[in-house]
């Protein structure tokens, strides 16, 4: 008898592995079949287009937020554009500062 219930307890194990085995197995080809990666495909492209989307439009408000902190901080609203320039007021030129190296490493 004692046999007998081992018996049967291990085919029942066995039938019950093999049954999960086999929907996993056929999850799995489903899963990586052309139809399946199709479709994984497509959603991924979906979900993607959606995320860049919010990403462009986050881009957009803060760029517009970090504008107008700019145009508050040099008051380039507030102050008076001067629609014809005085000639023979002088004109101040800024120089671009660089840095000459005579250091000739390479030869040339």
């Amino acid at each position: 008898m004692k046999r007998l219930f081992w018996l049967s307890v291990g085919a029942g194990a066995g039938i019950y592995a093999s049954h999960r085995v086999k929907r996993r197995v056929e999850r799995l080809a489903r899963t990586w079949s052309p139809e399946g990666v199709a479709s994984r495909a497509v959603t991924a492209g979906h979900d993607m287009g959606d995320r860049l989307r919010h990403f462009a439009d986050d881009v957009r408000r803060e760029m517009r937020n970090r504008e107008a902190e700019l145009r508050e901080a040099v008051q380039i609203d507030t102050v008076p554009i001067d629609p014809a320039p005085d000639p023979t007021r002088r004109r101040r030129v800024l120089k671009a500062r660089y840095t000459i190296i005579d250091d000739d490493k390479d030869g040339h």
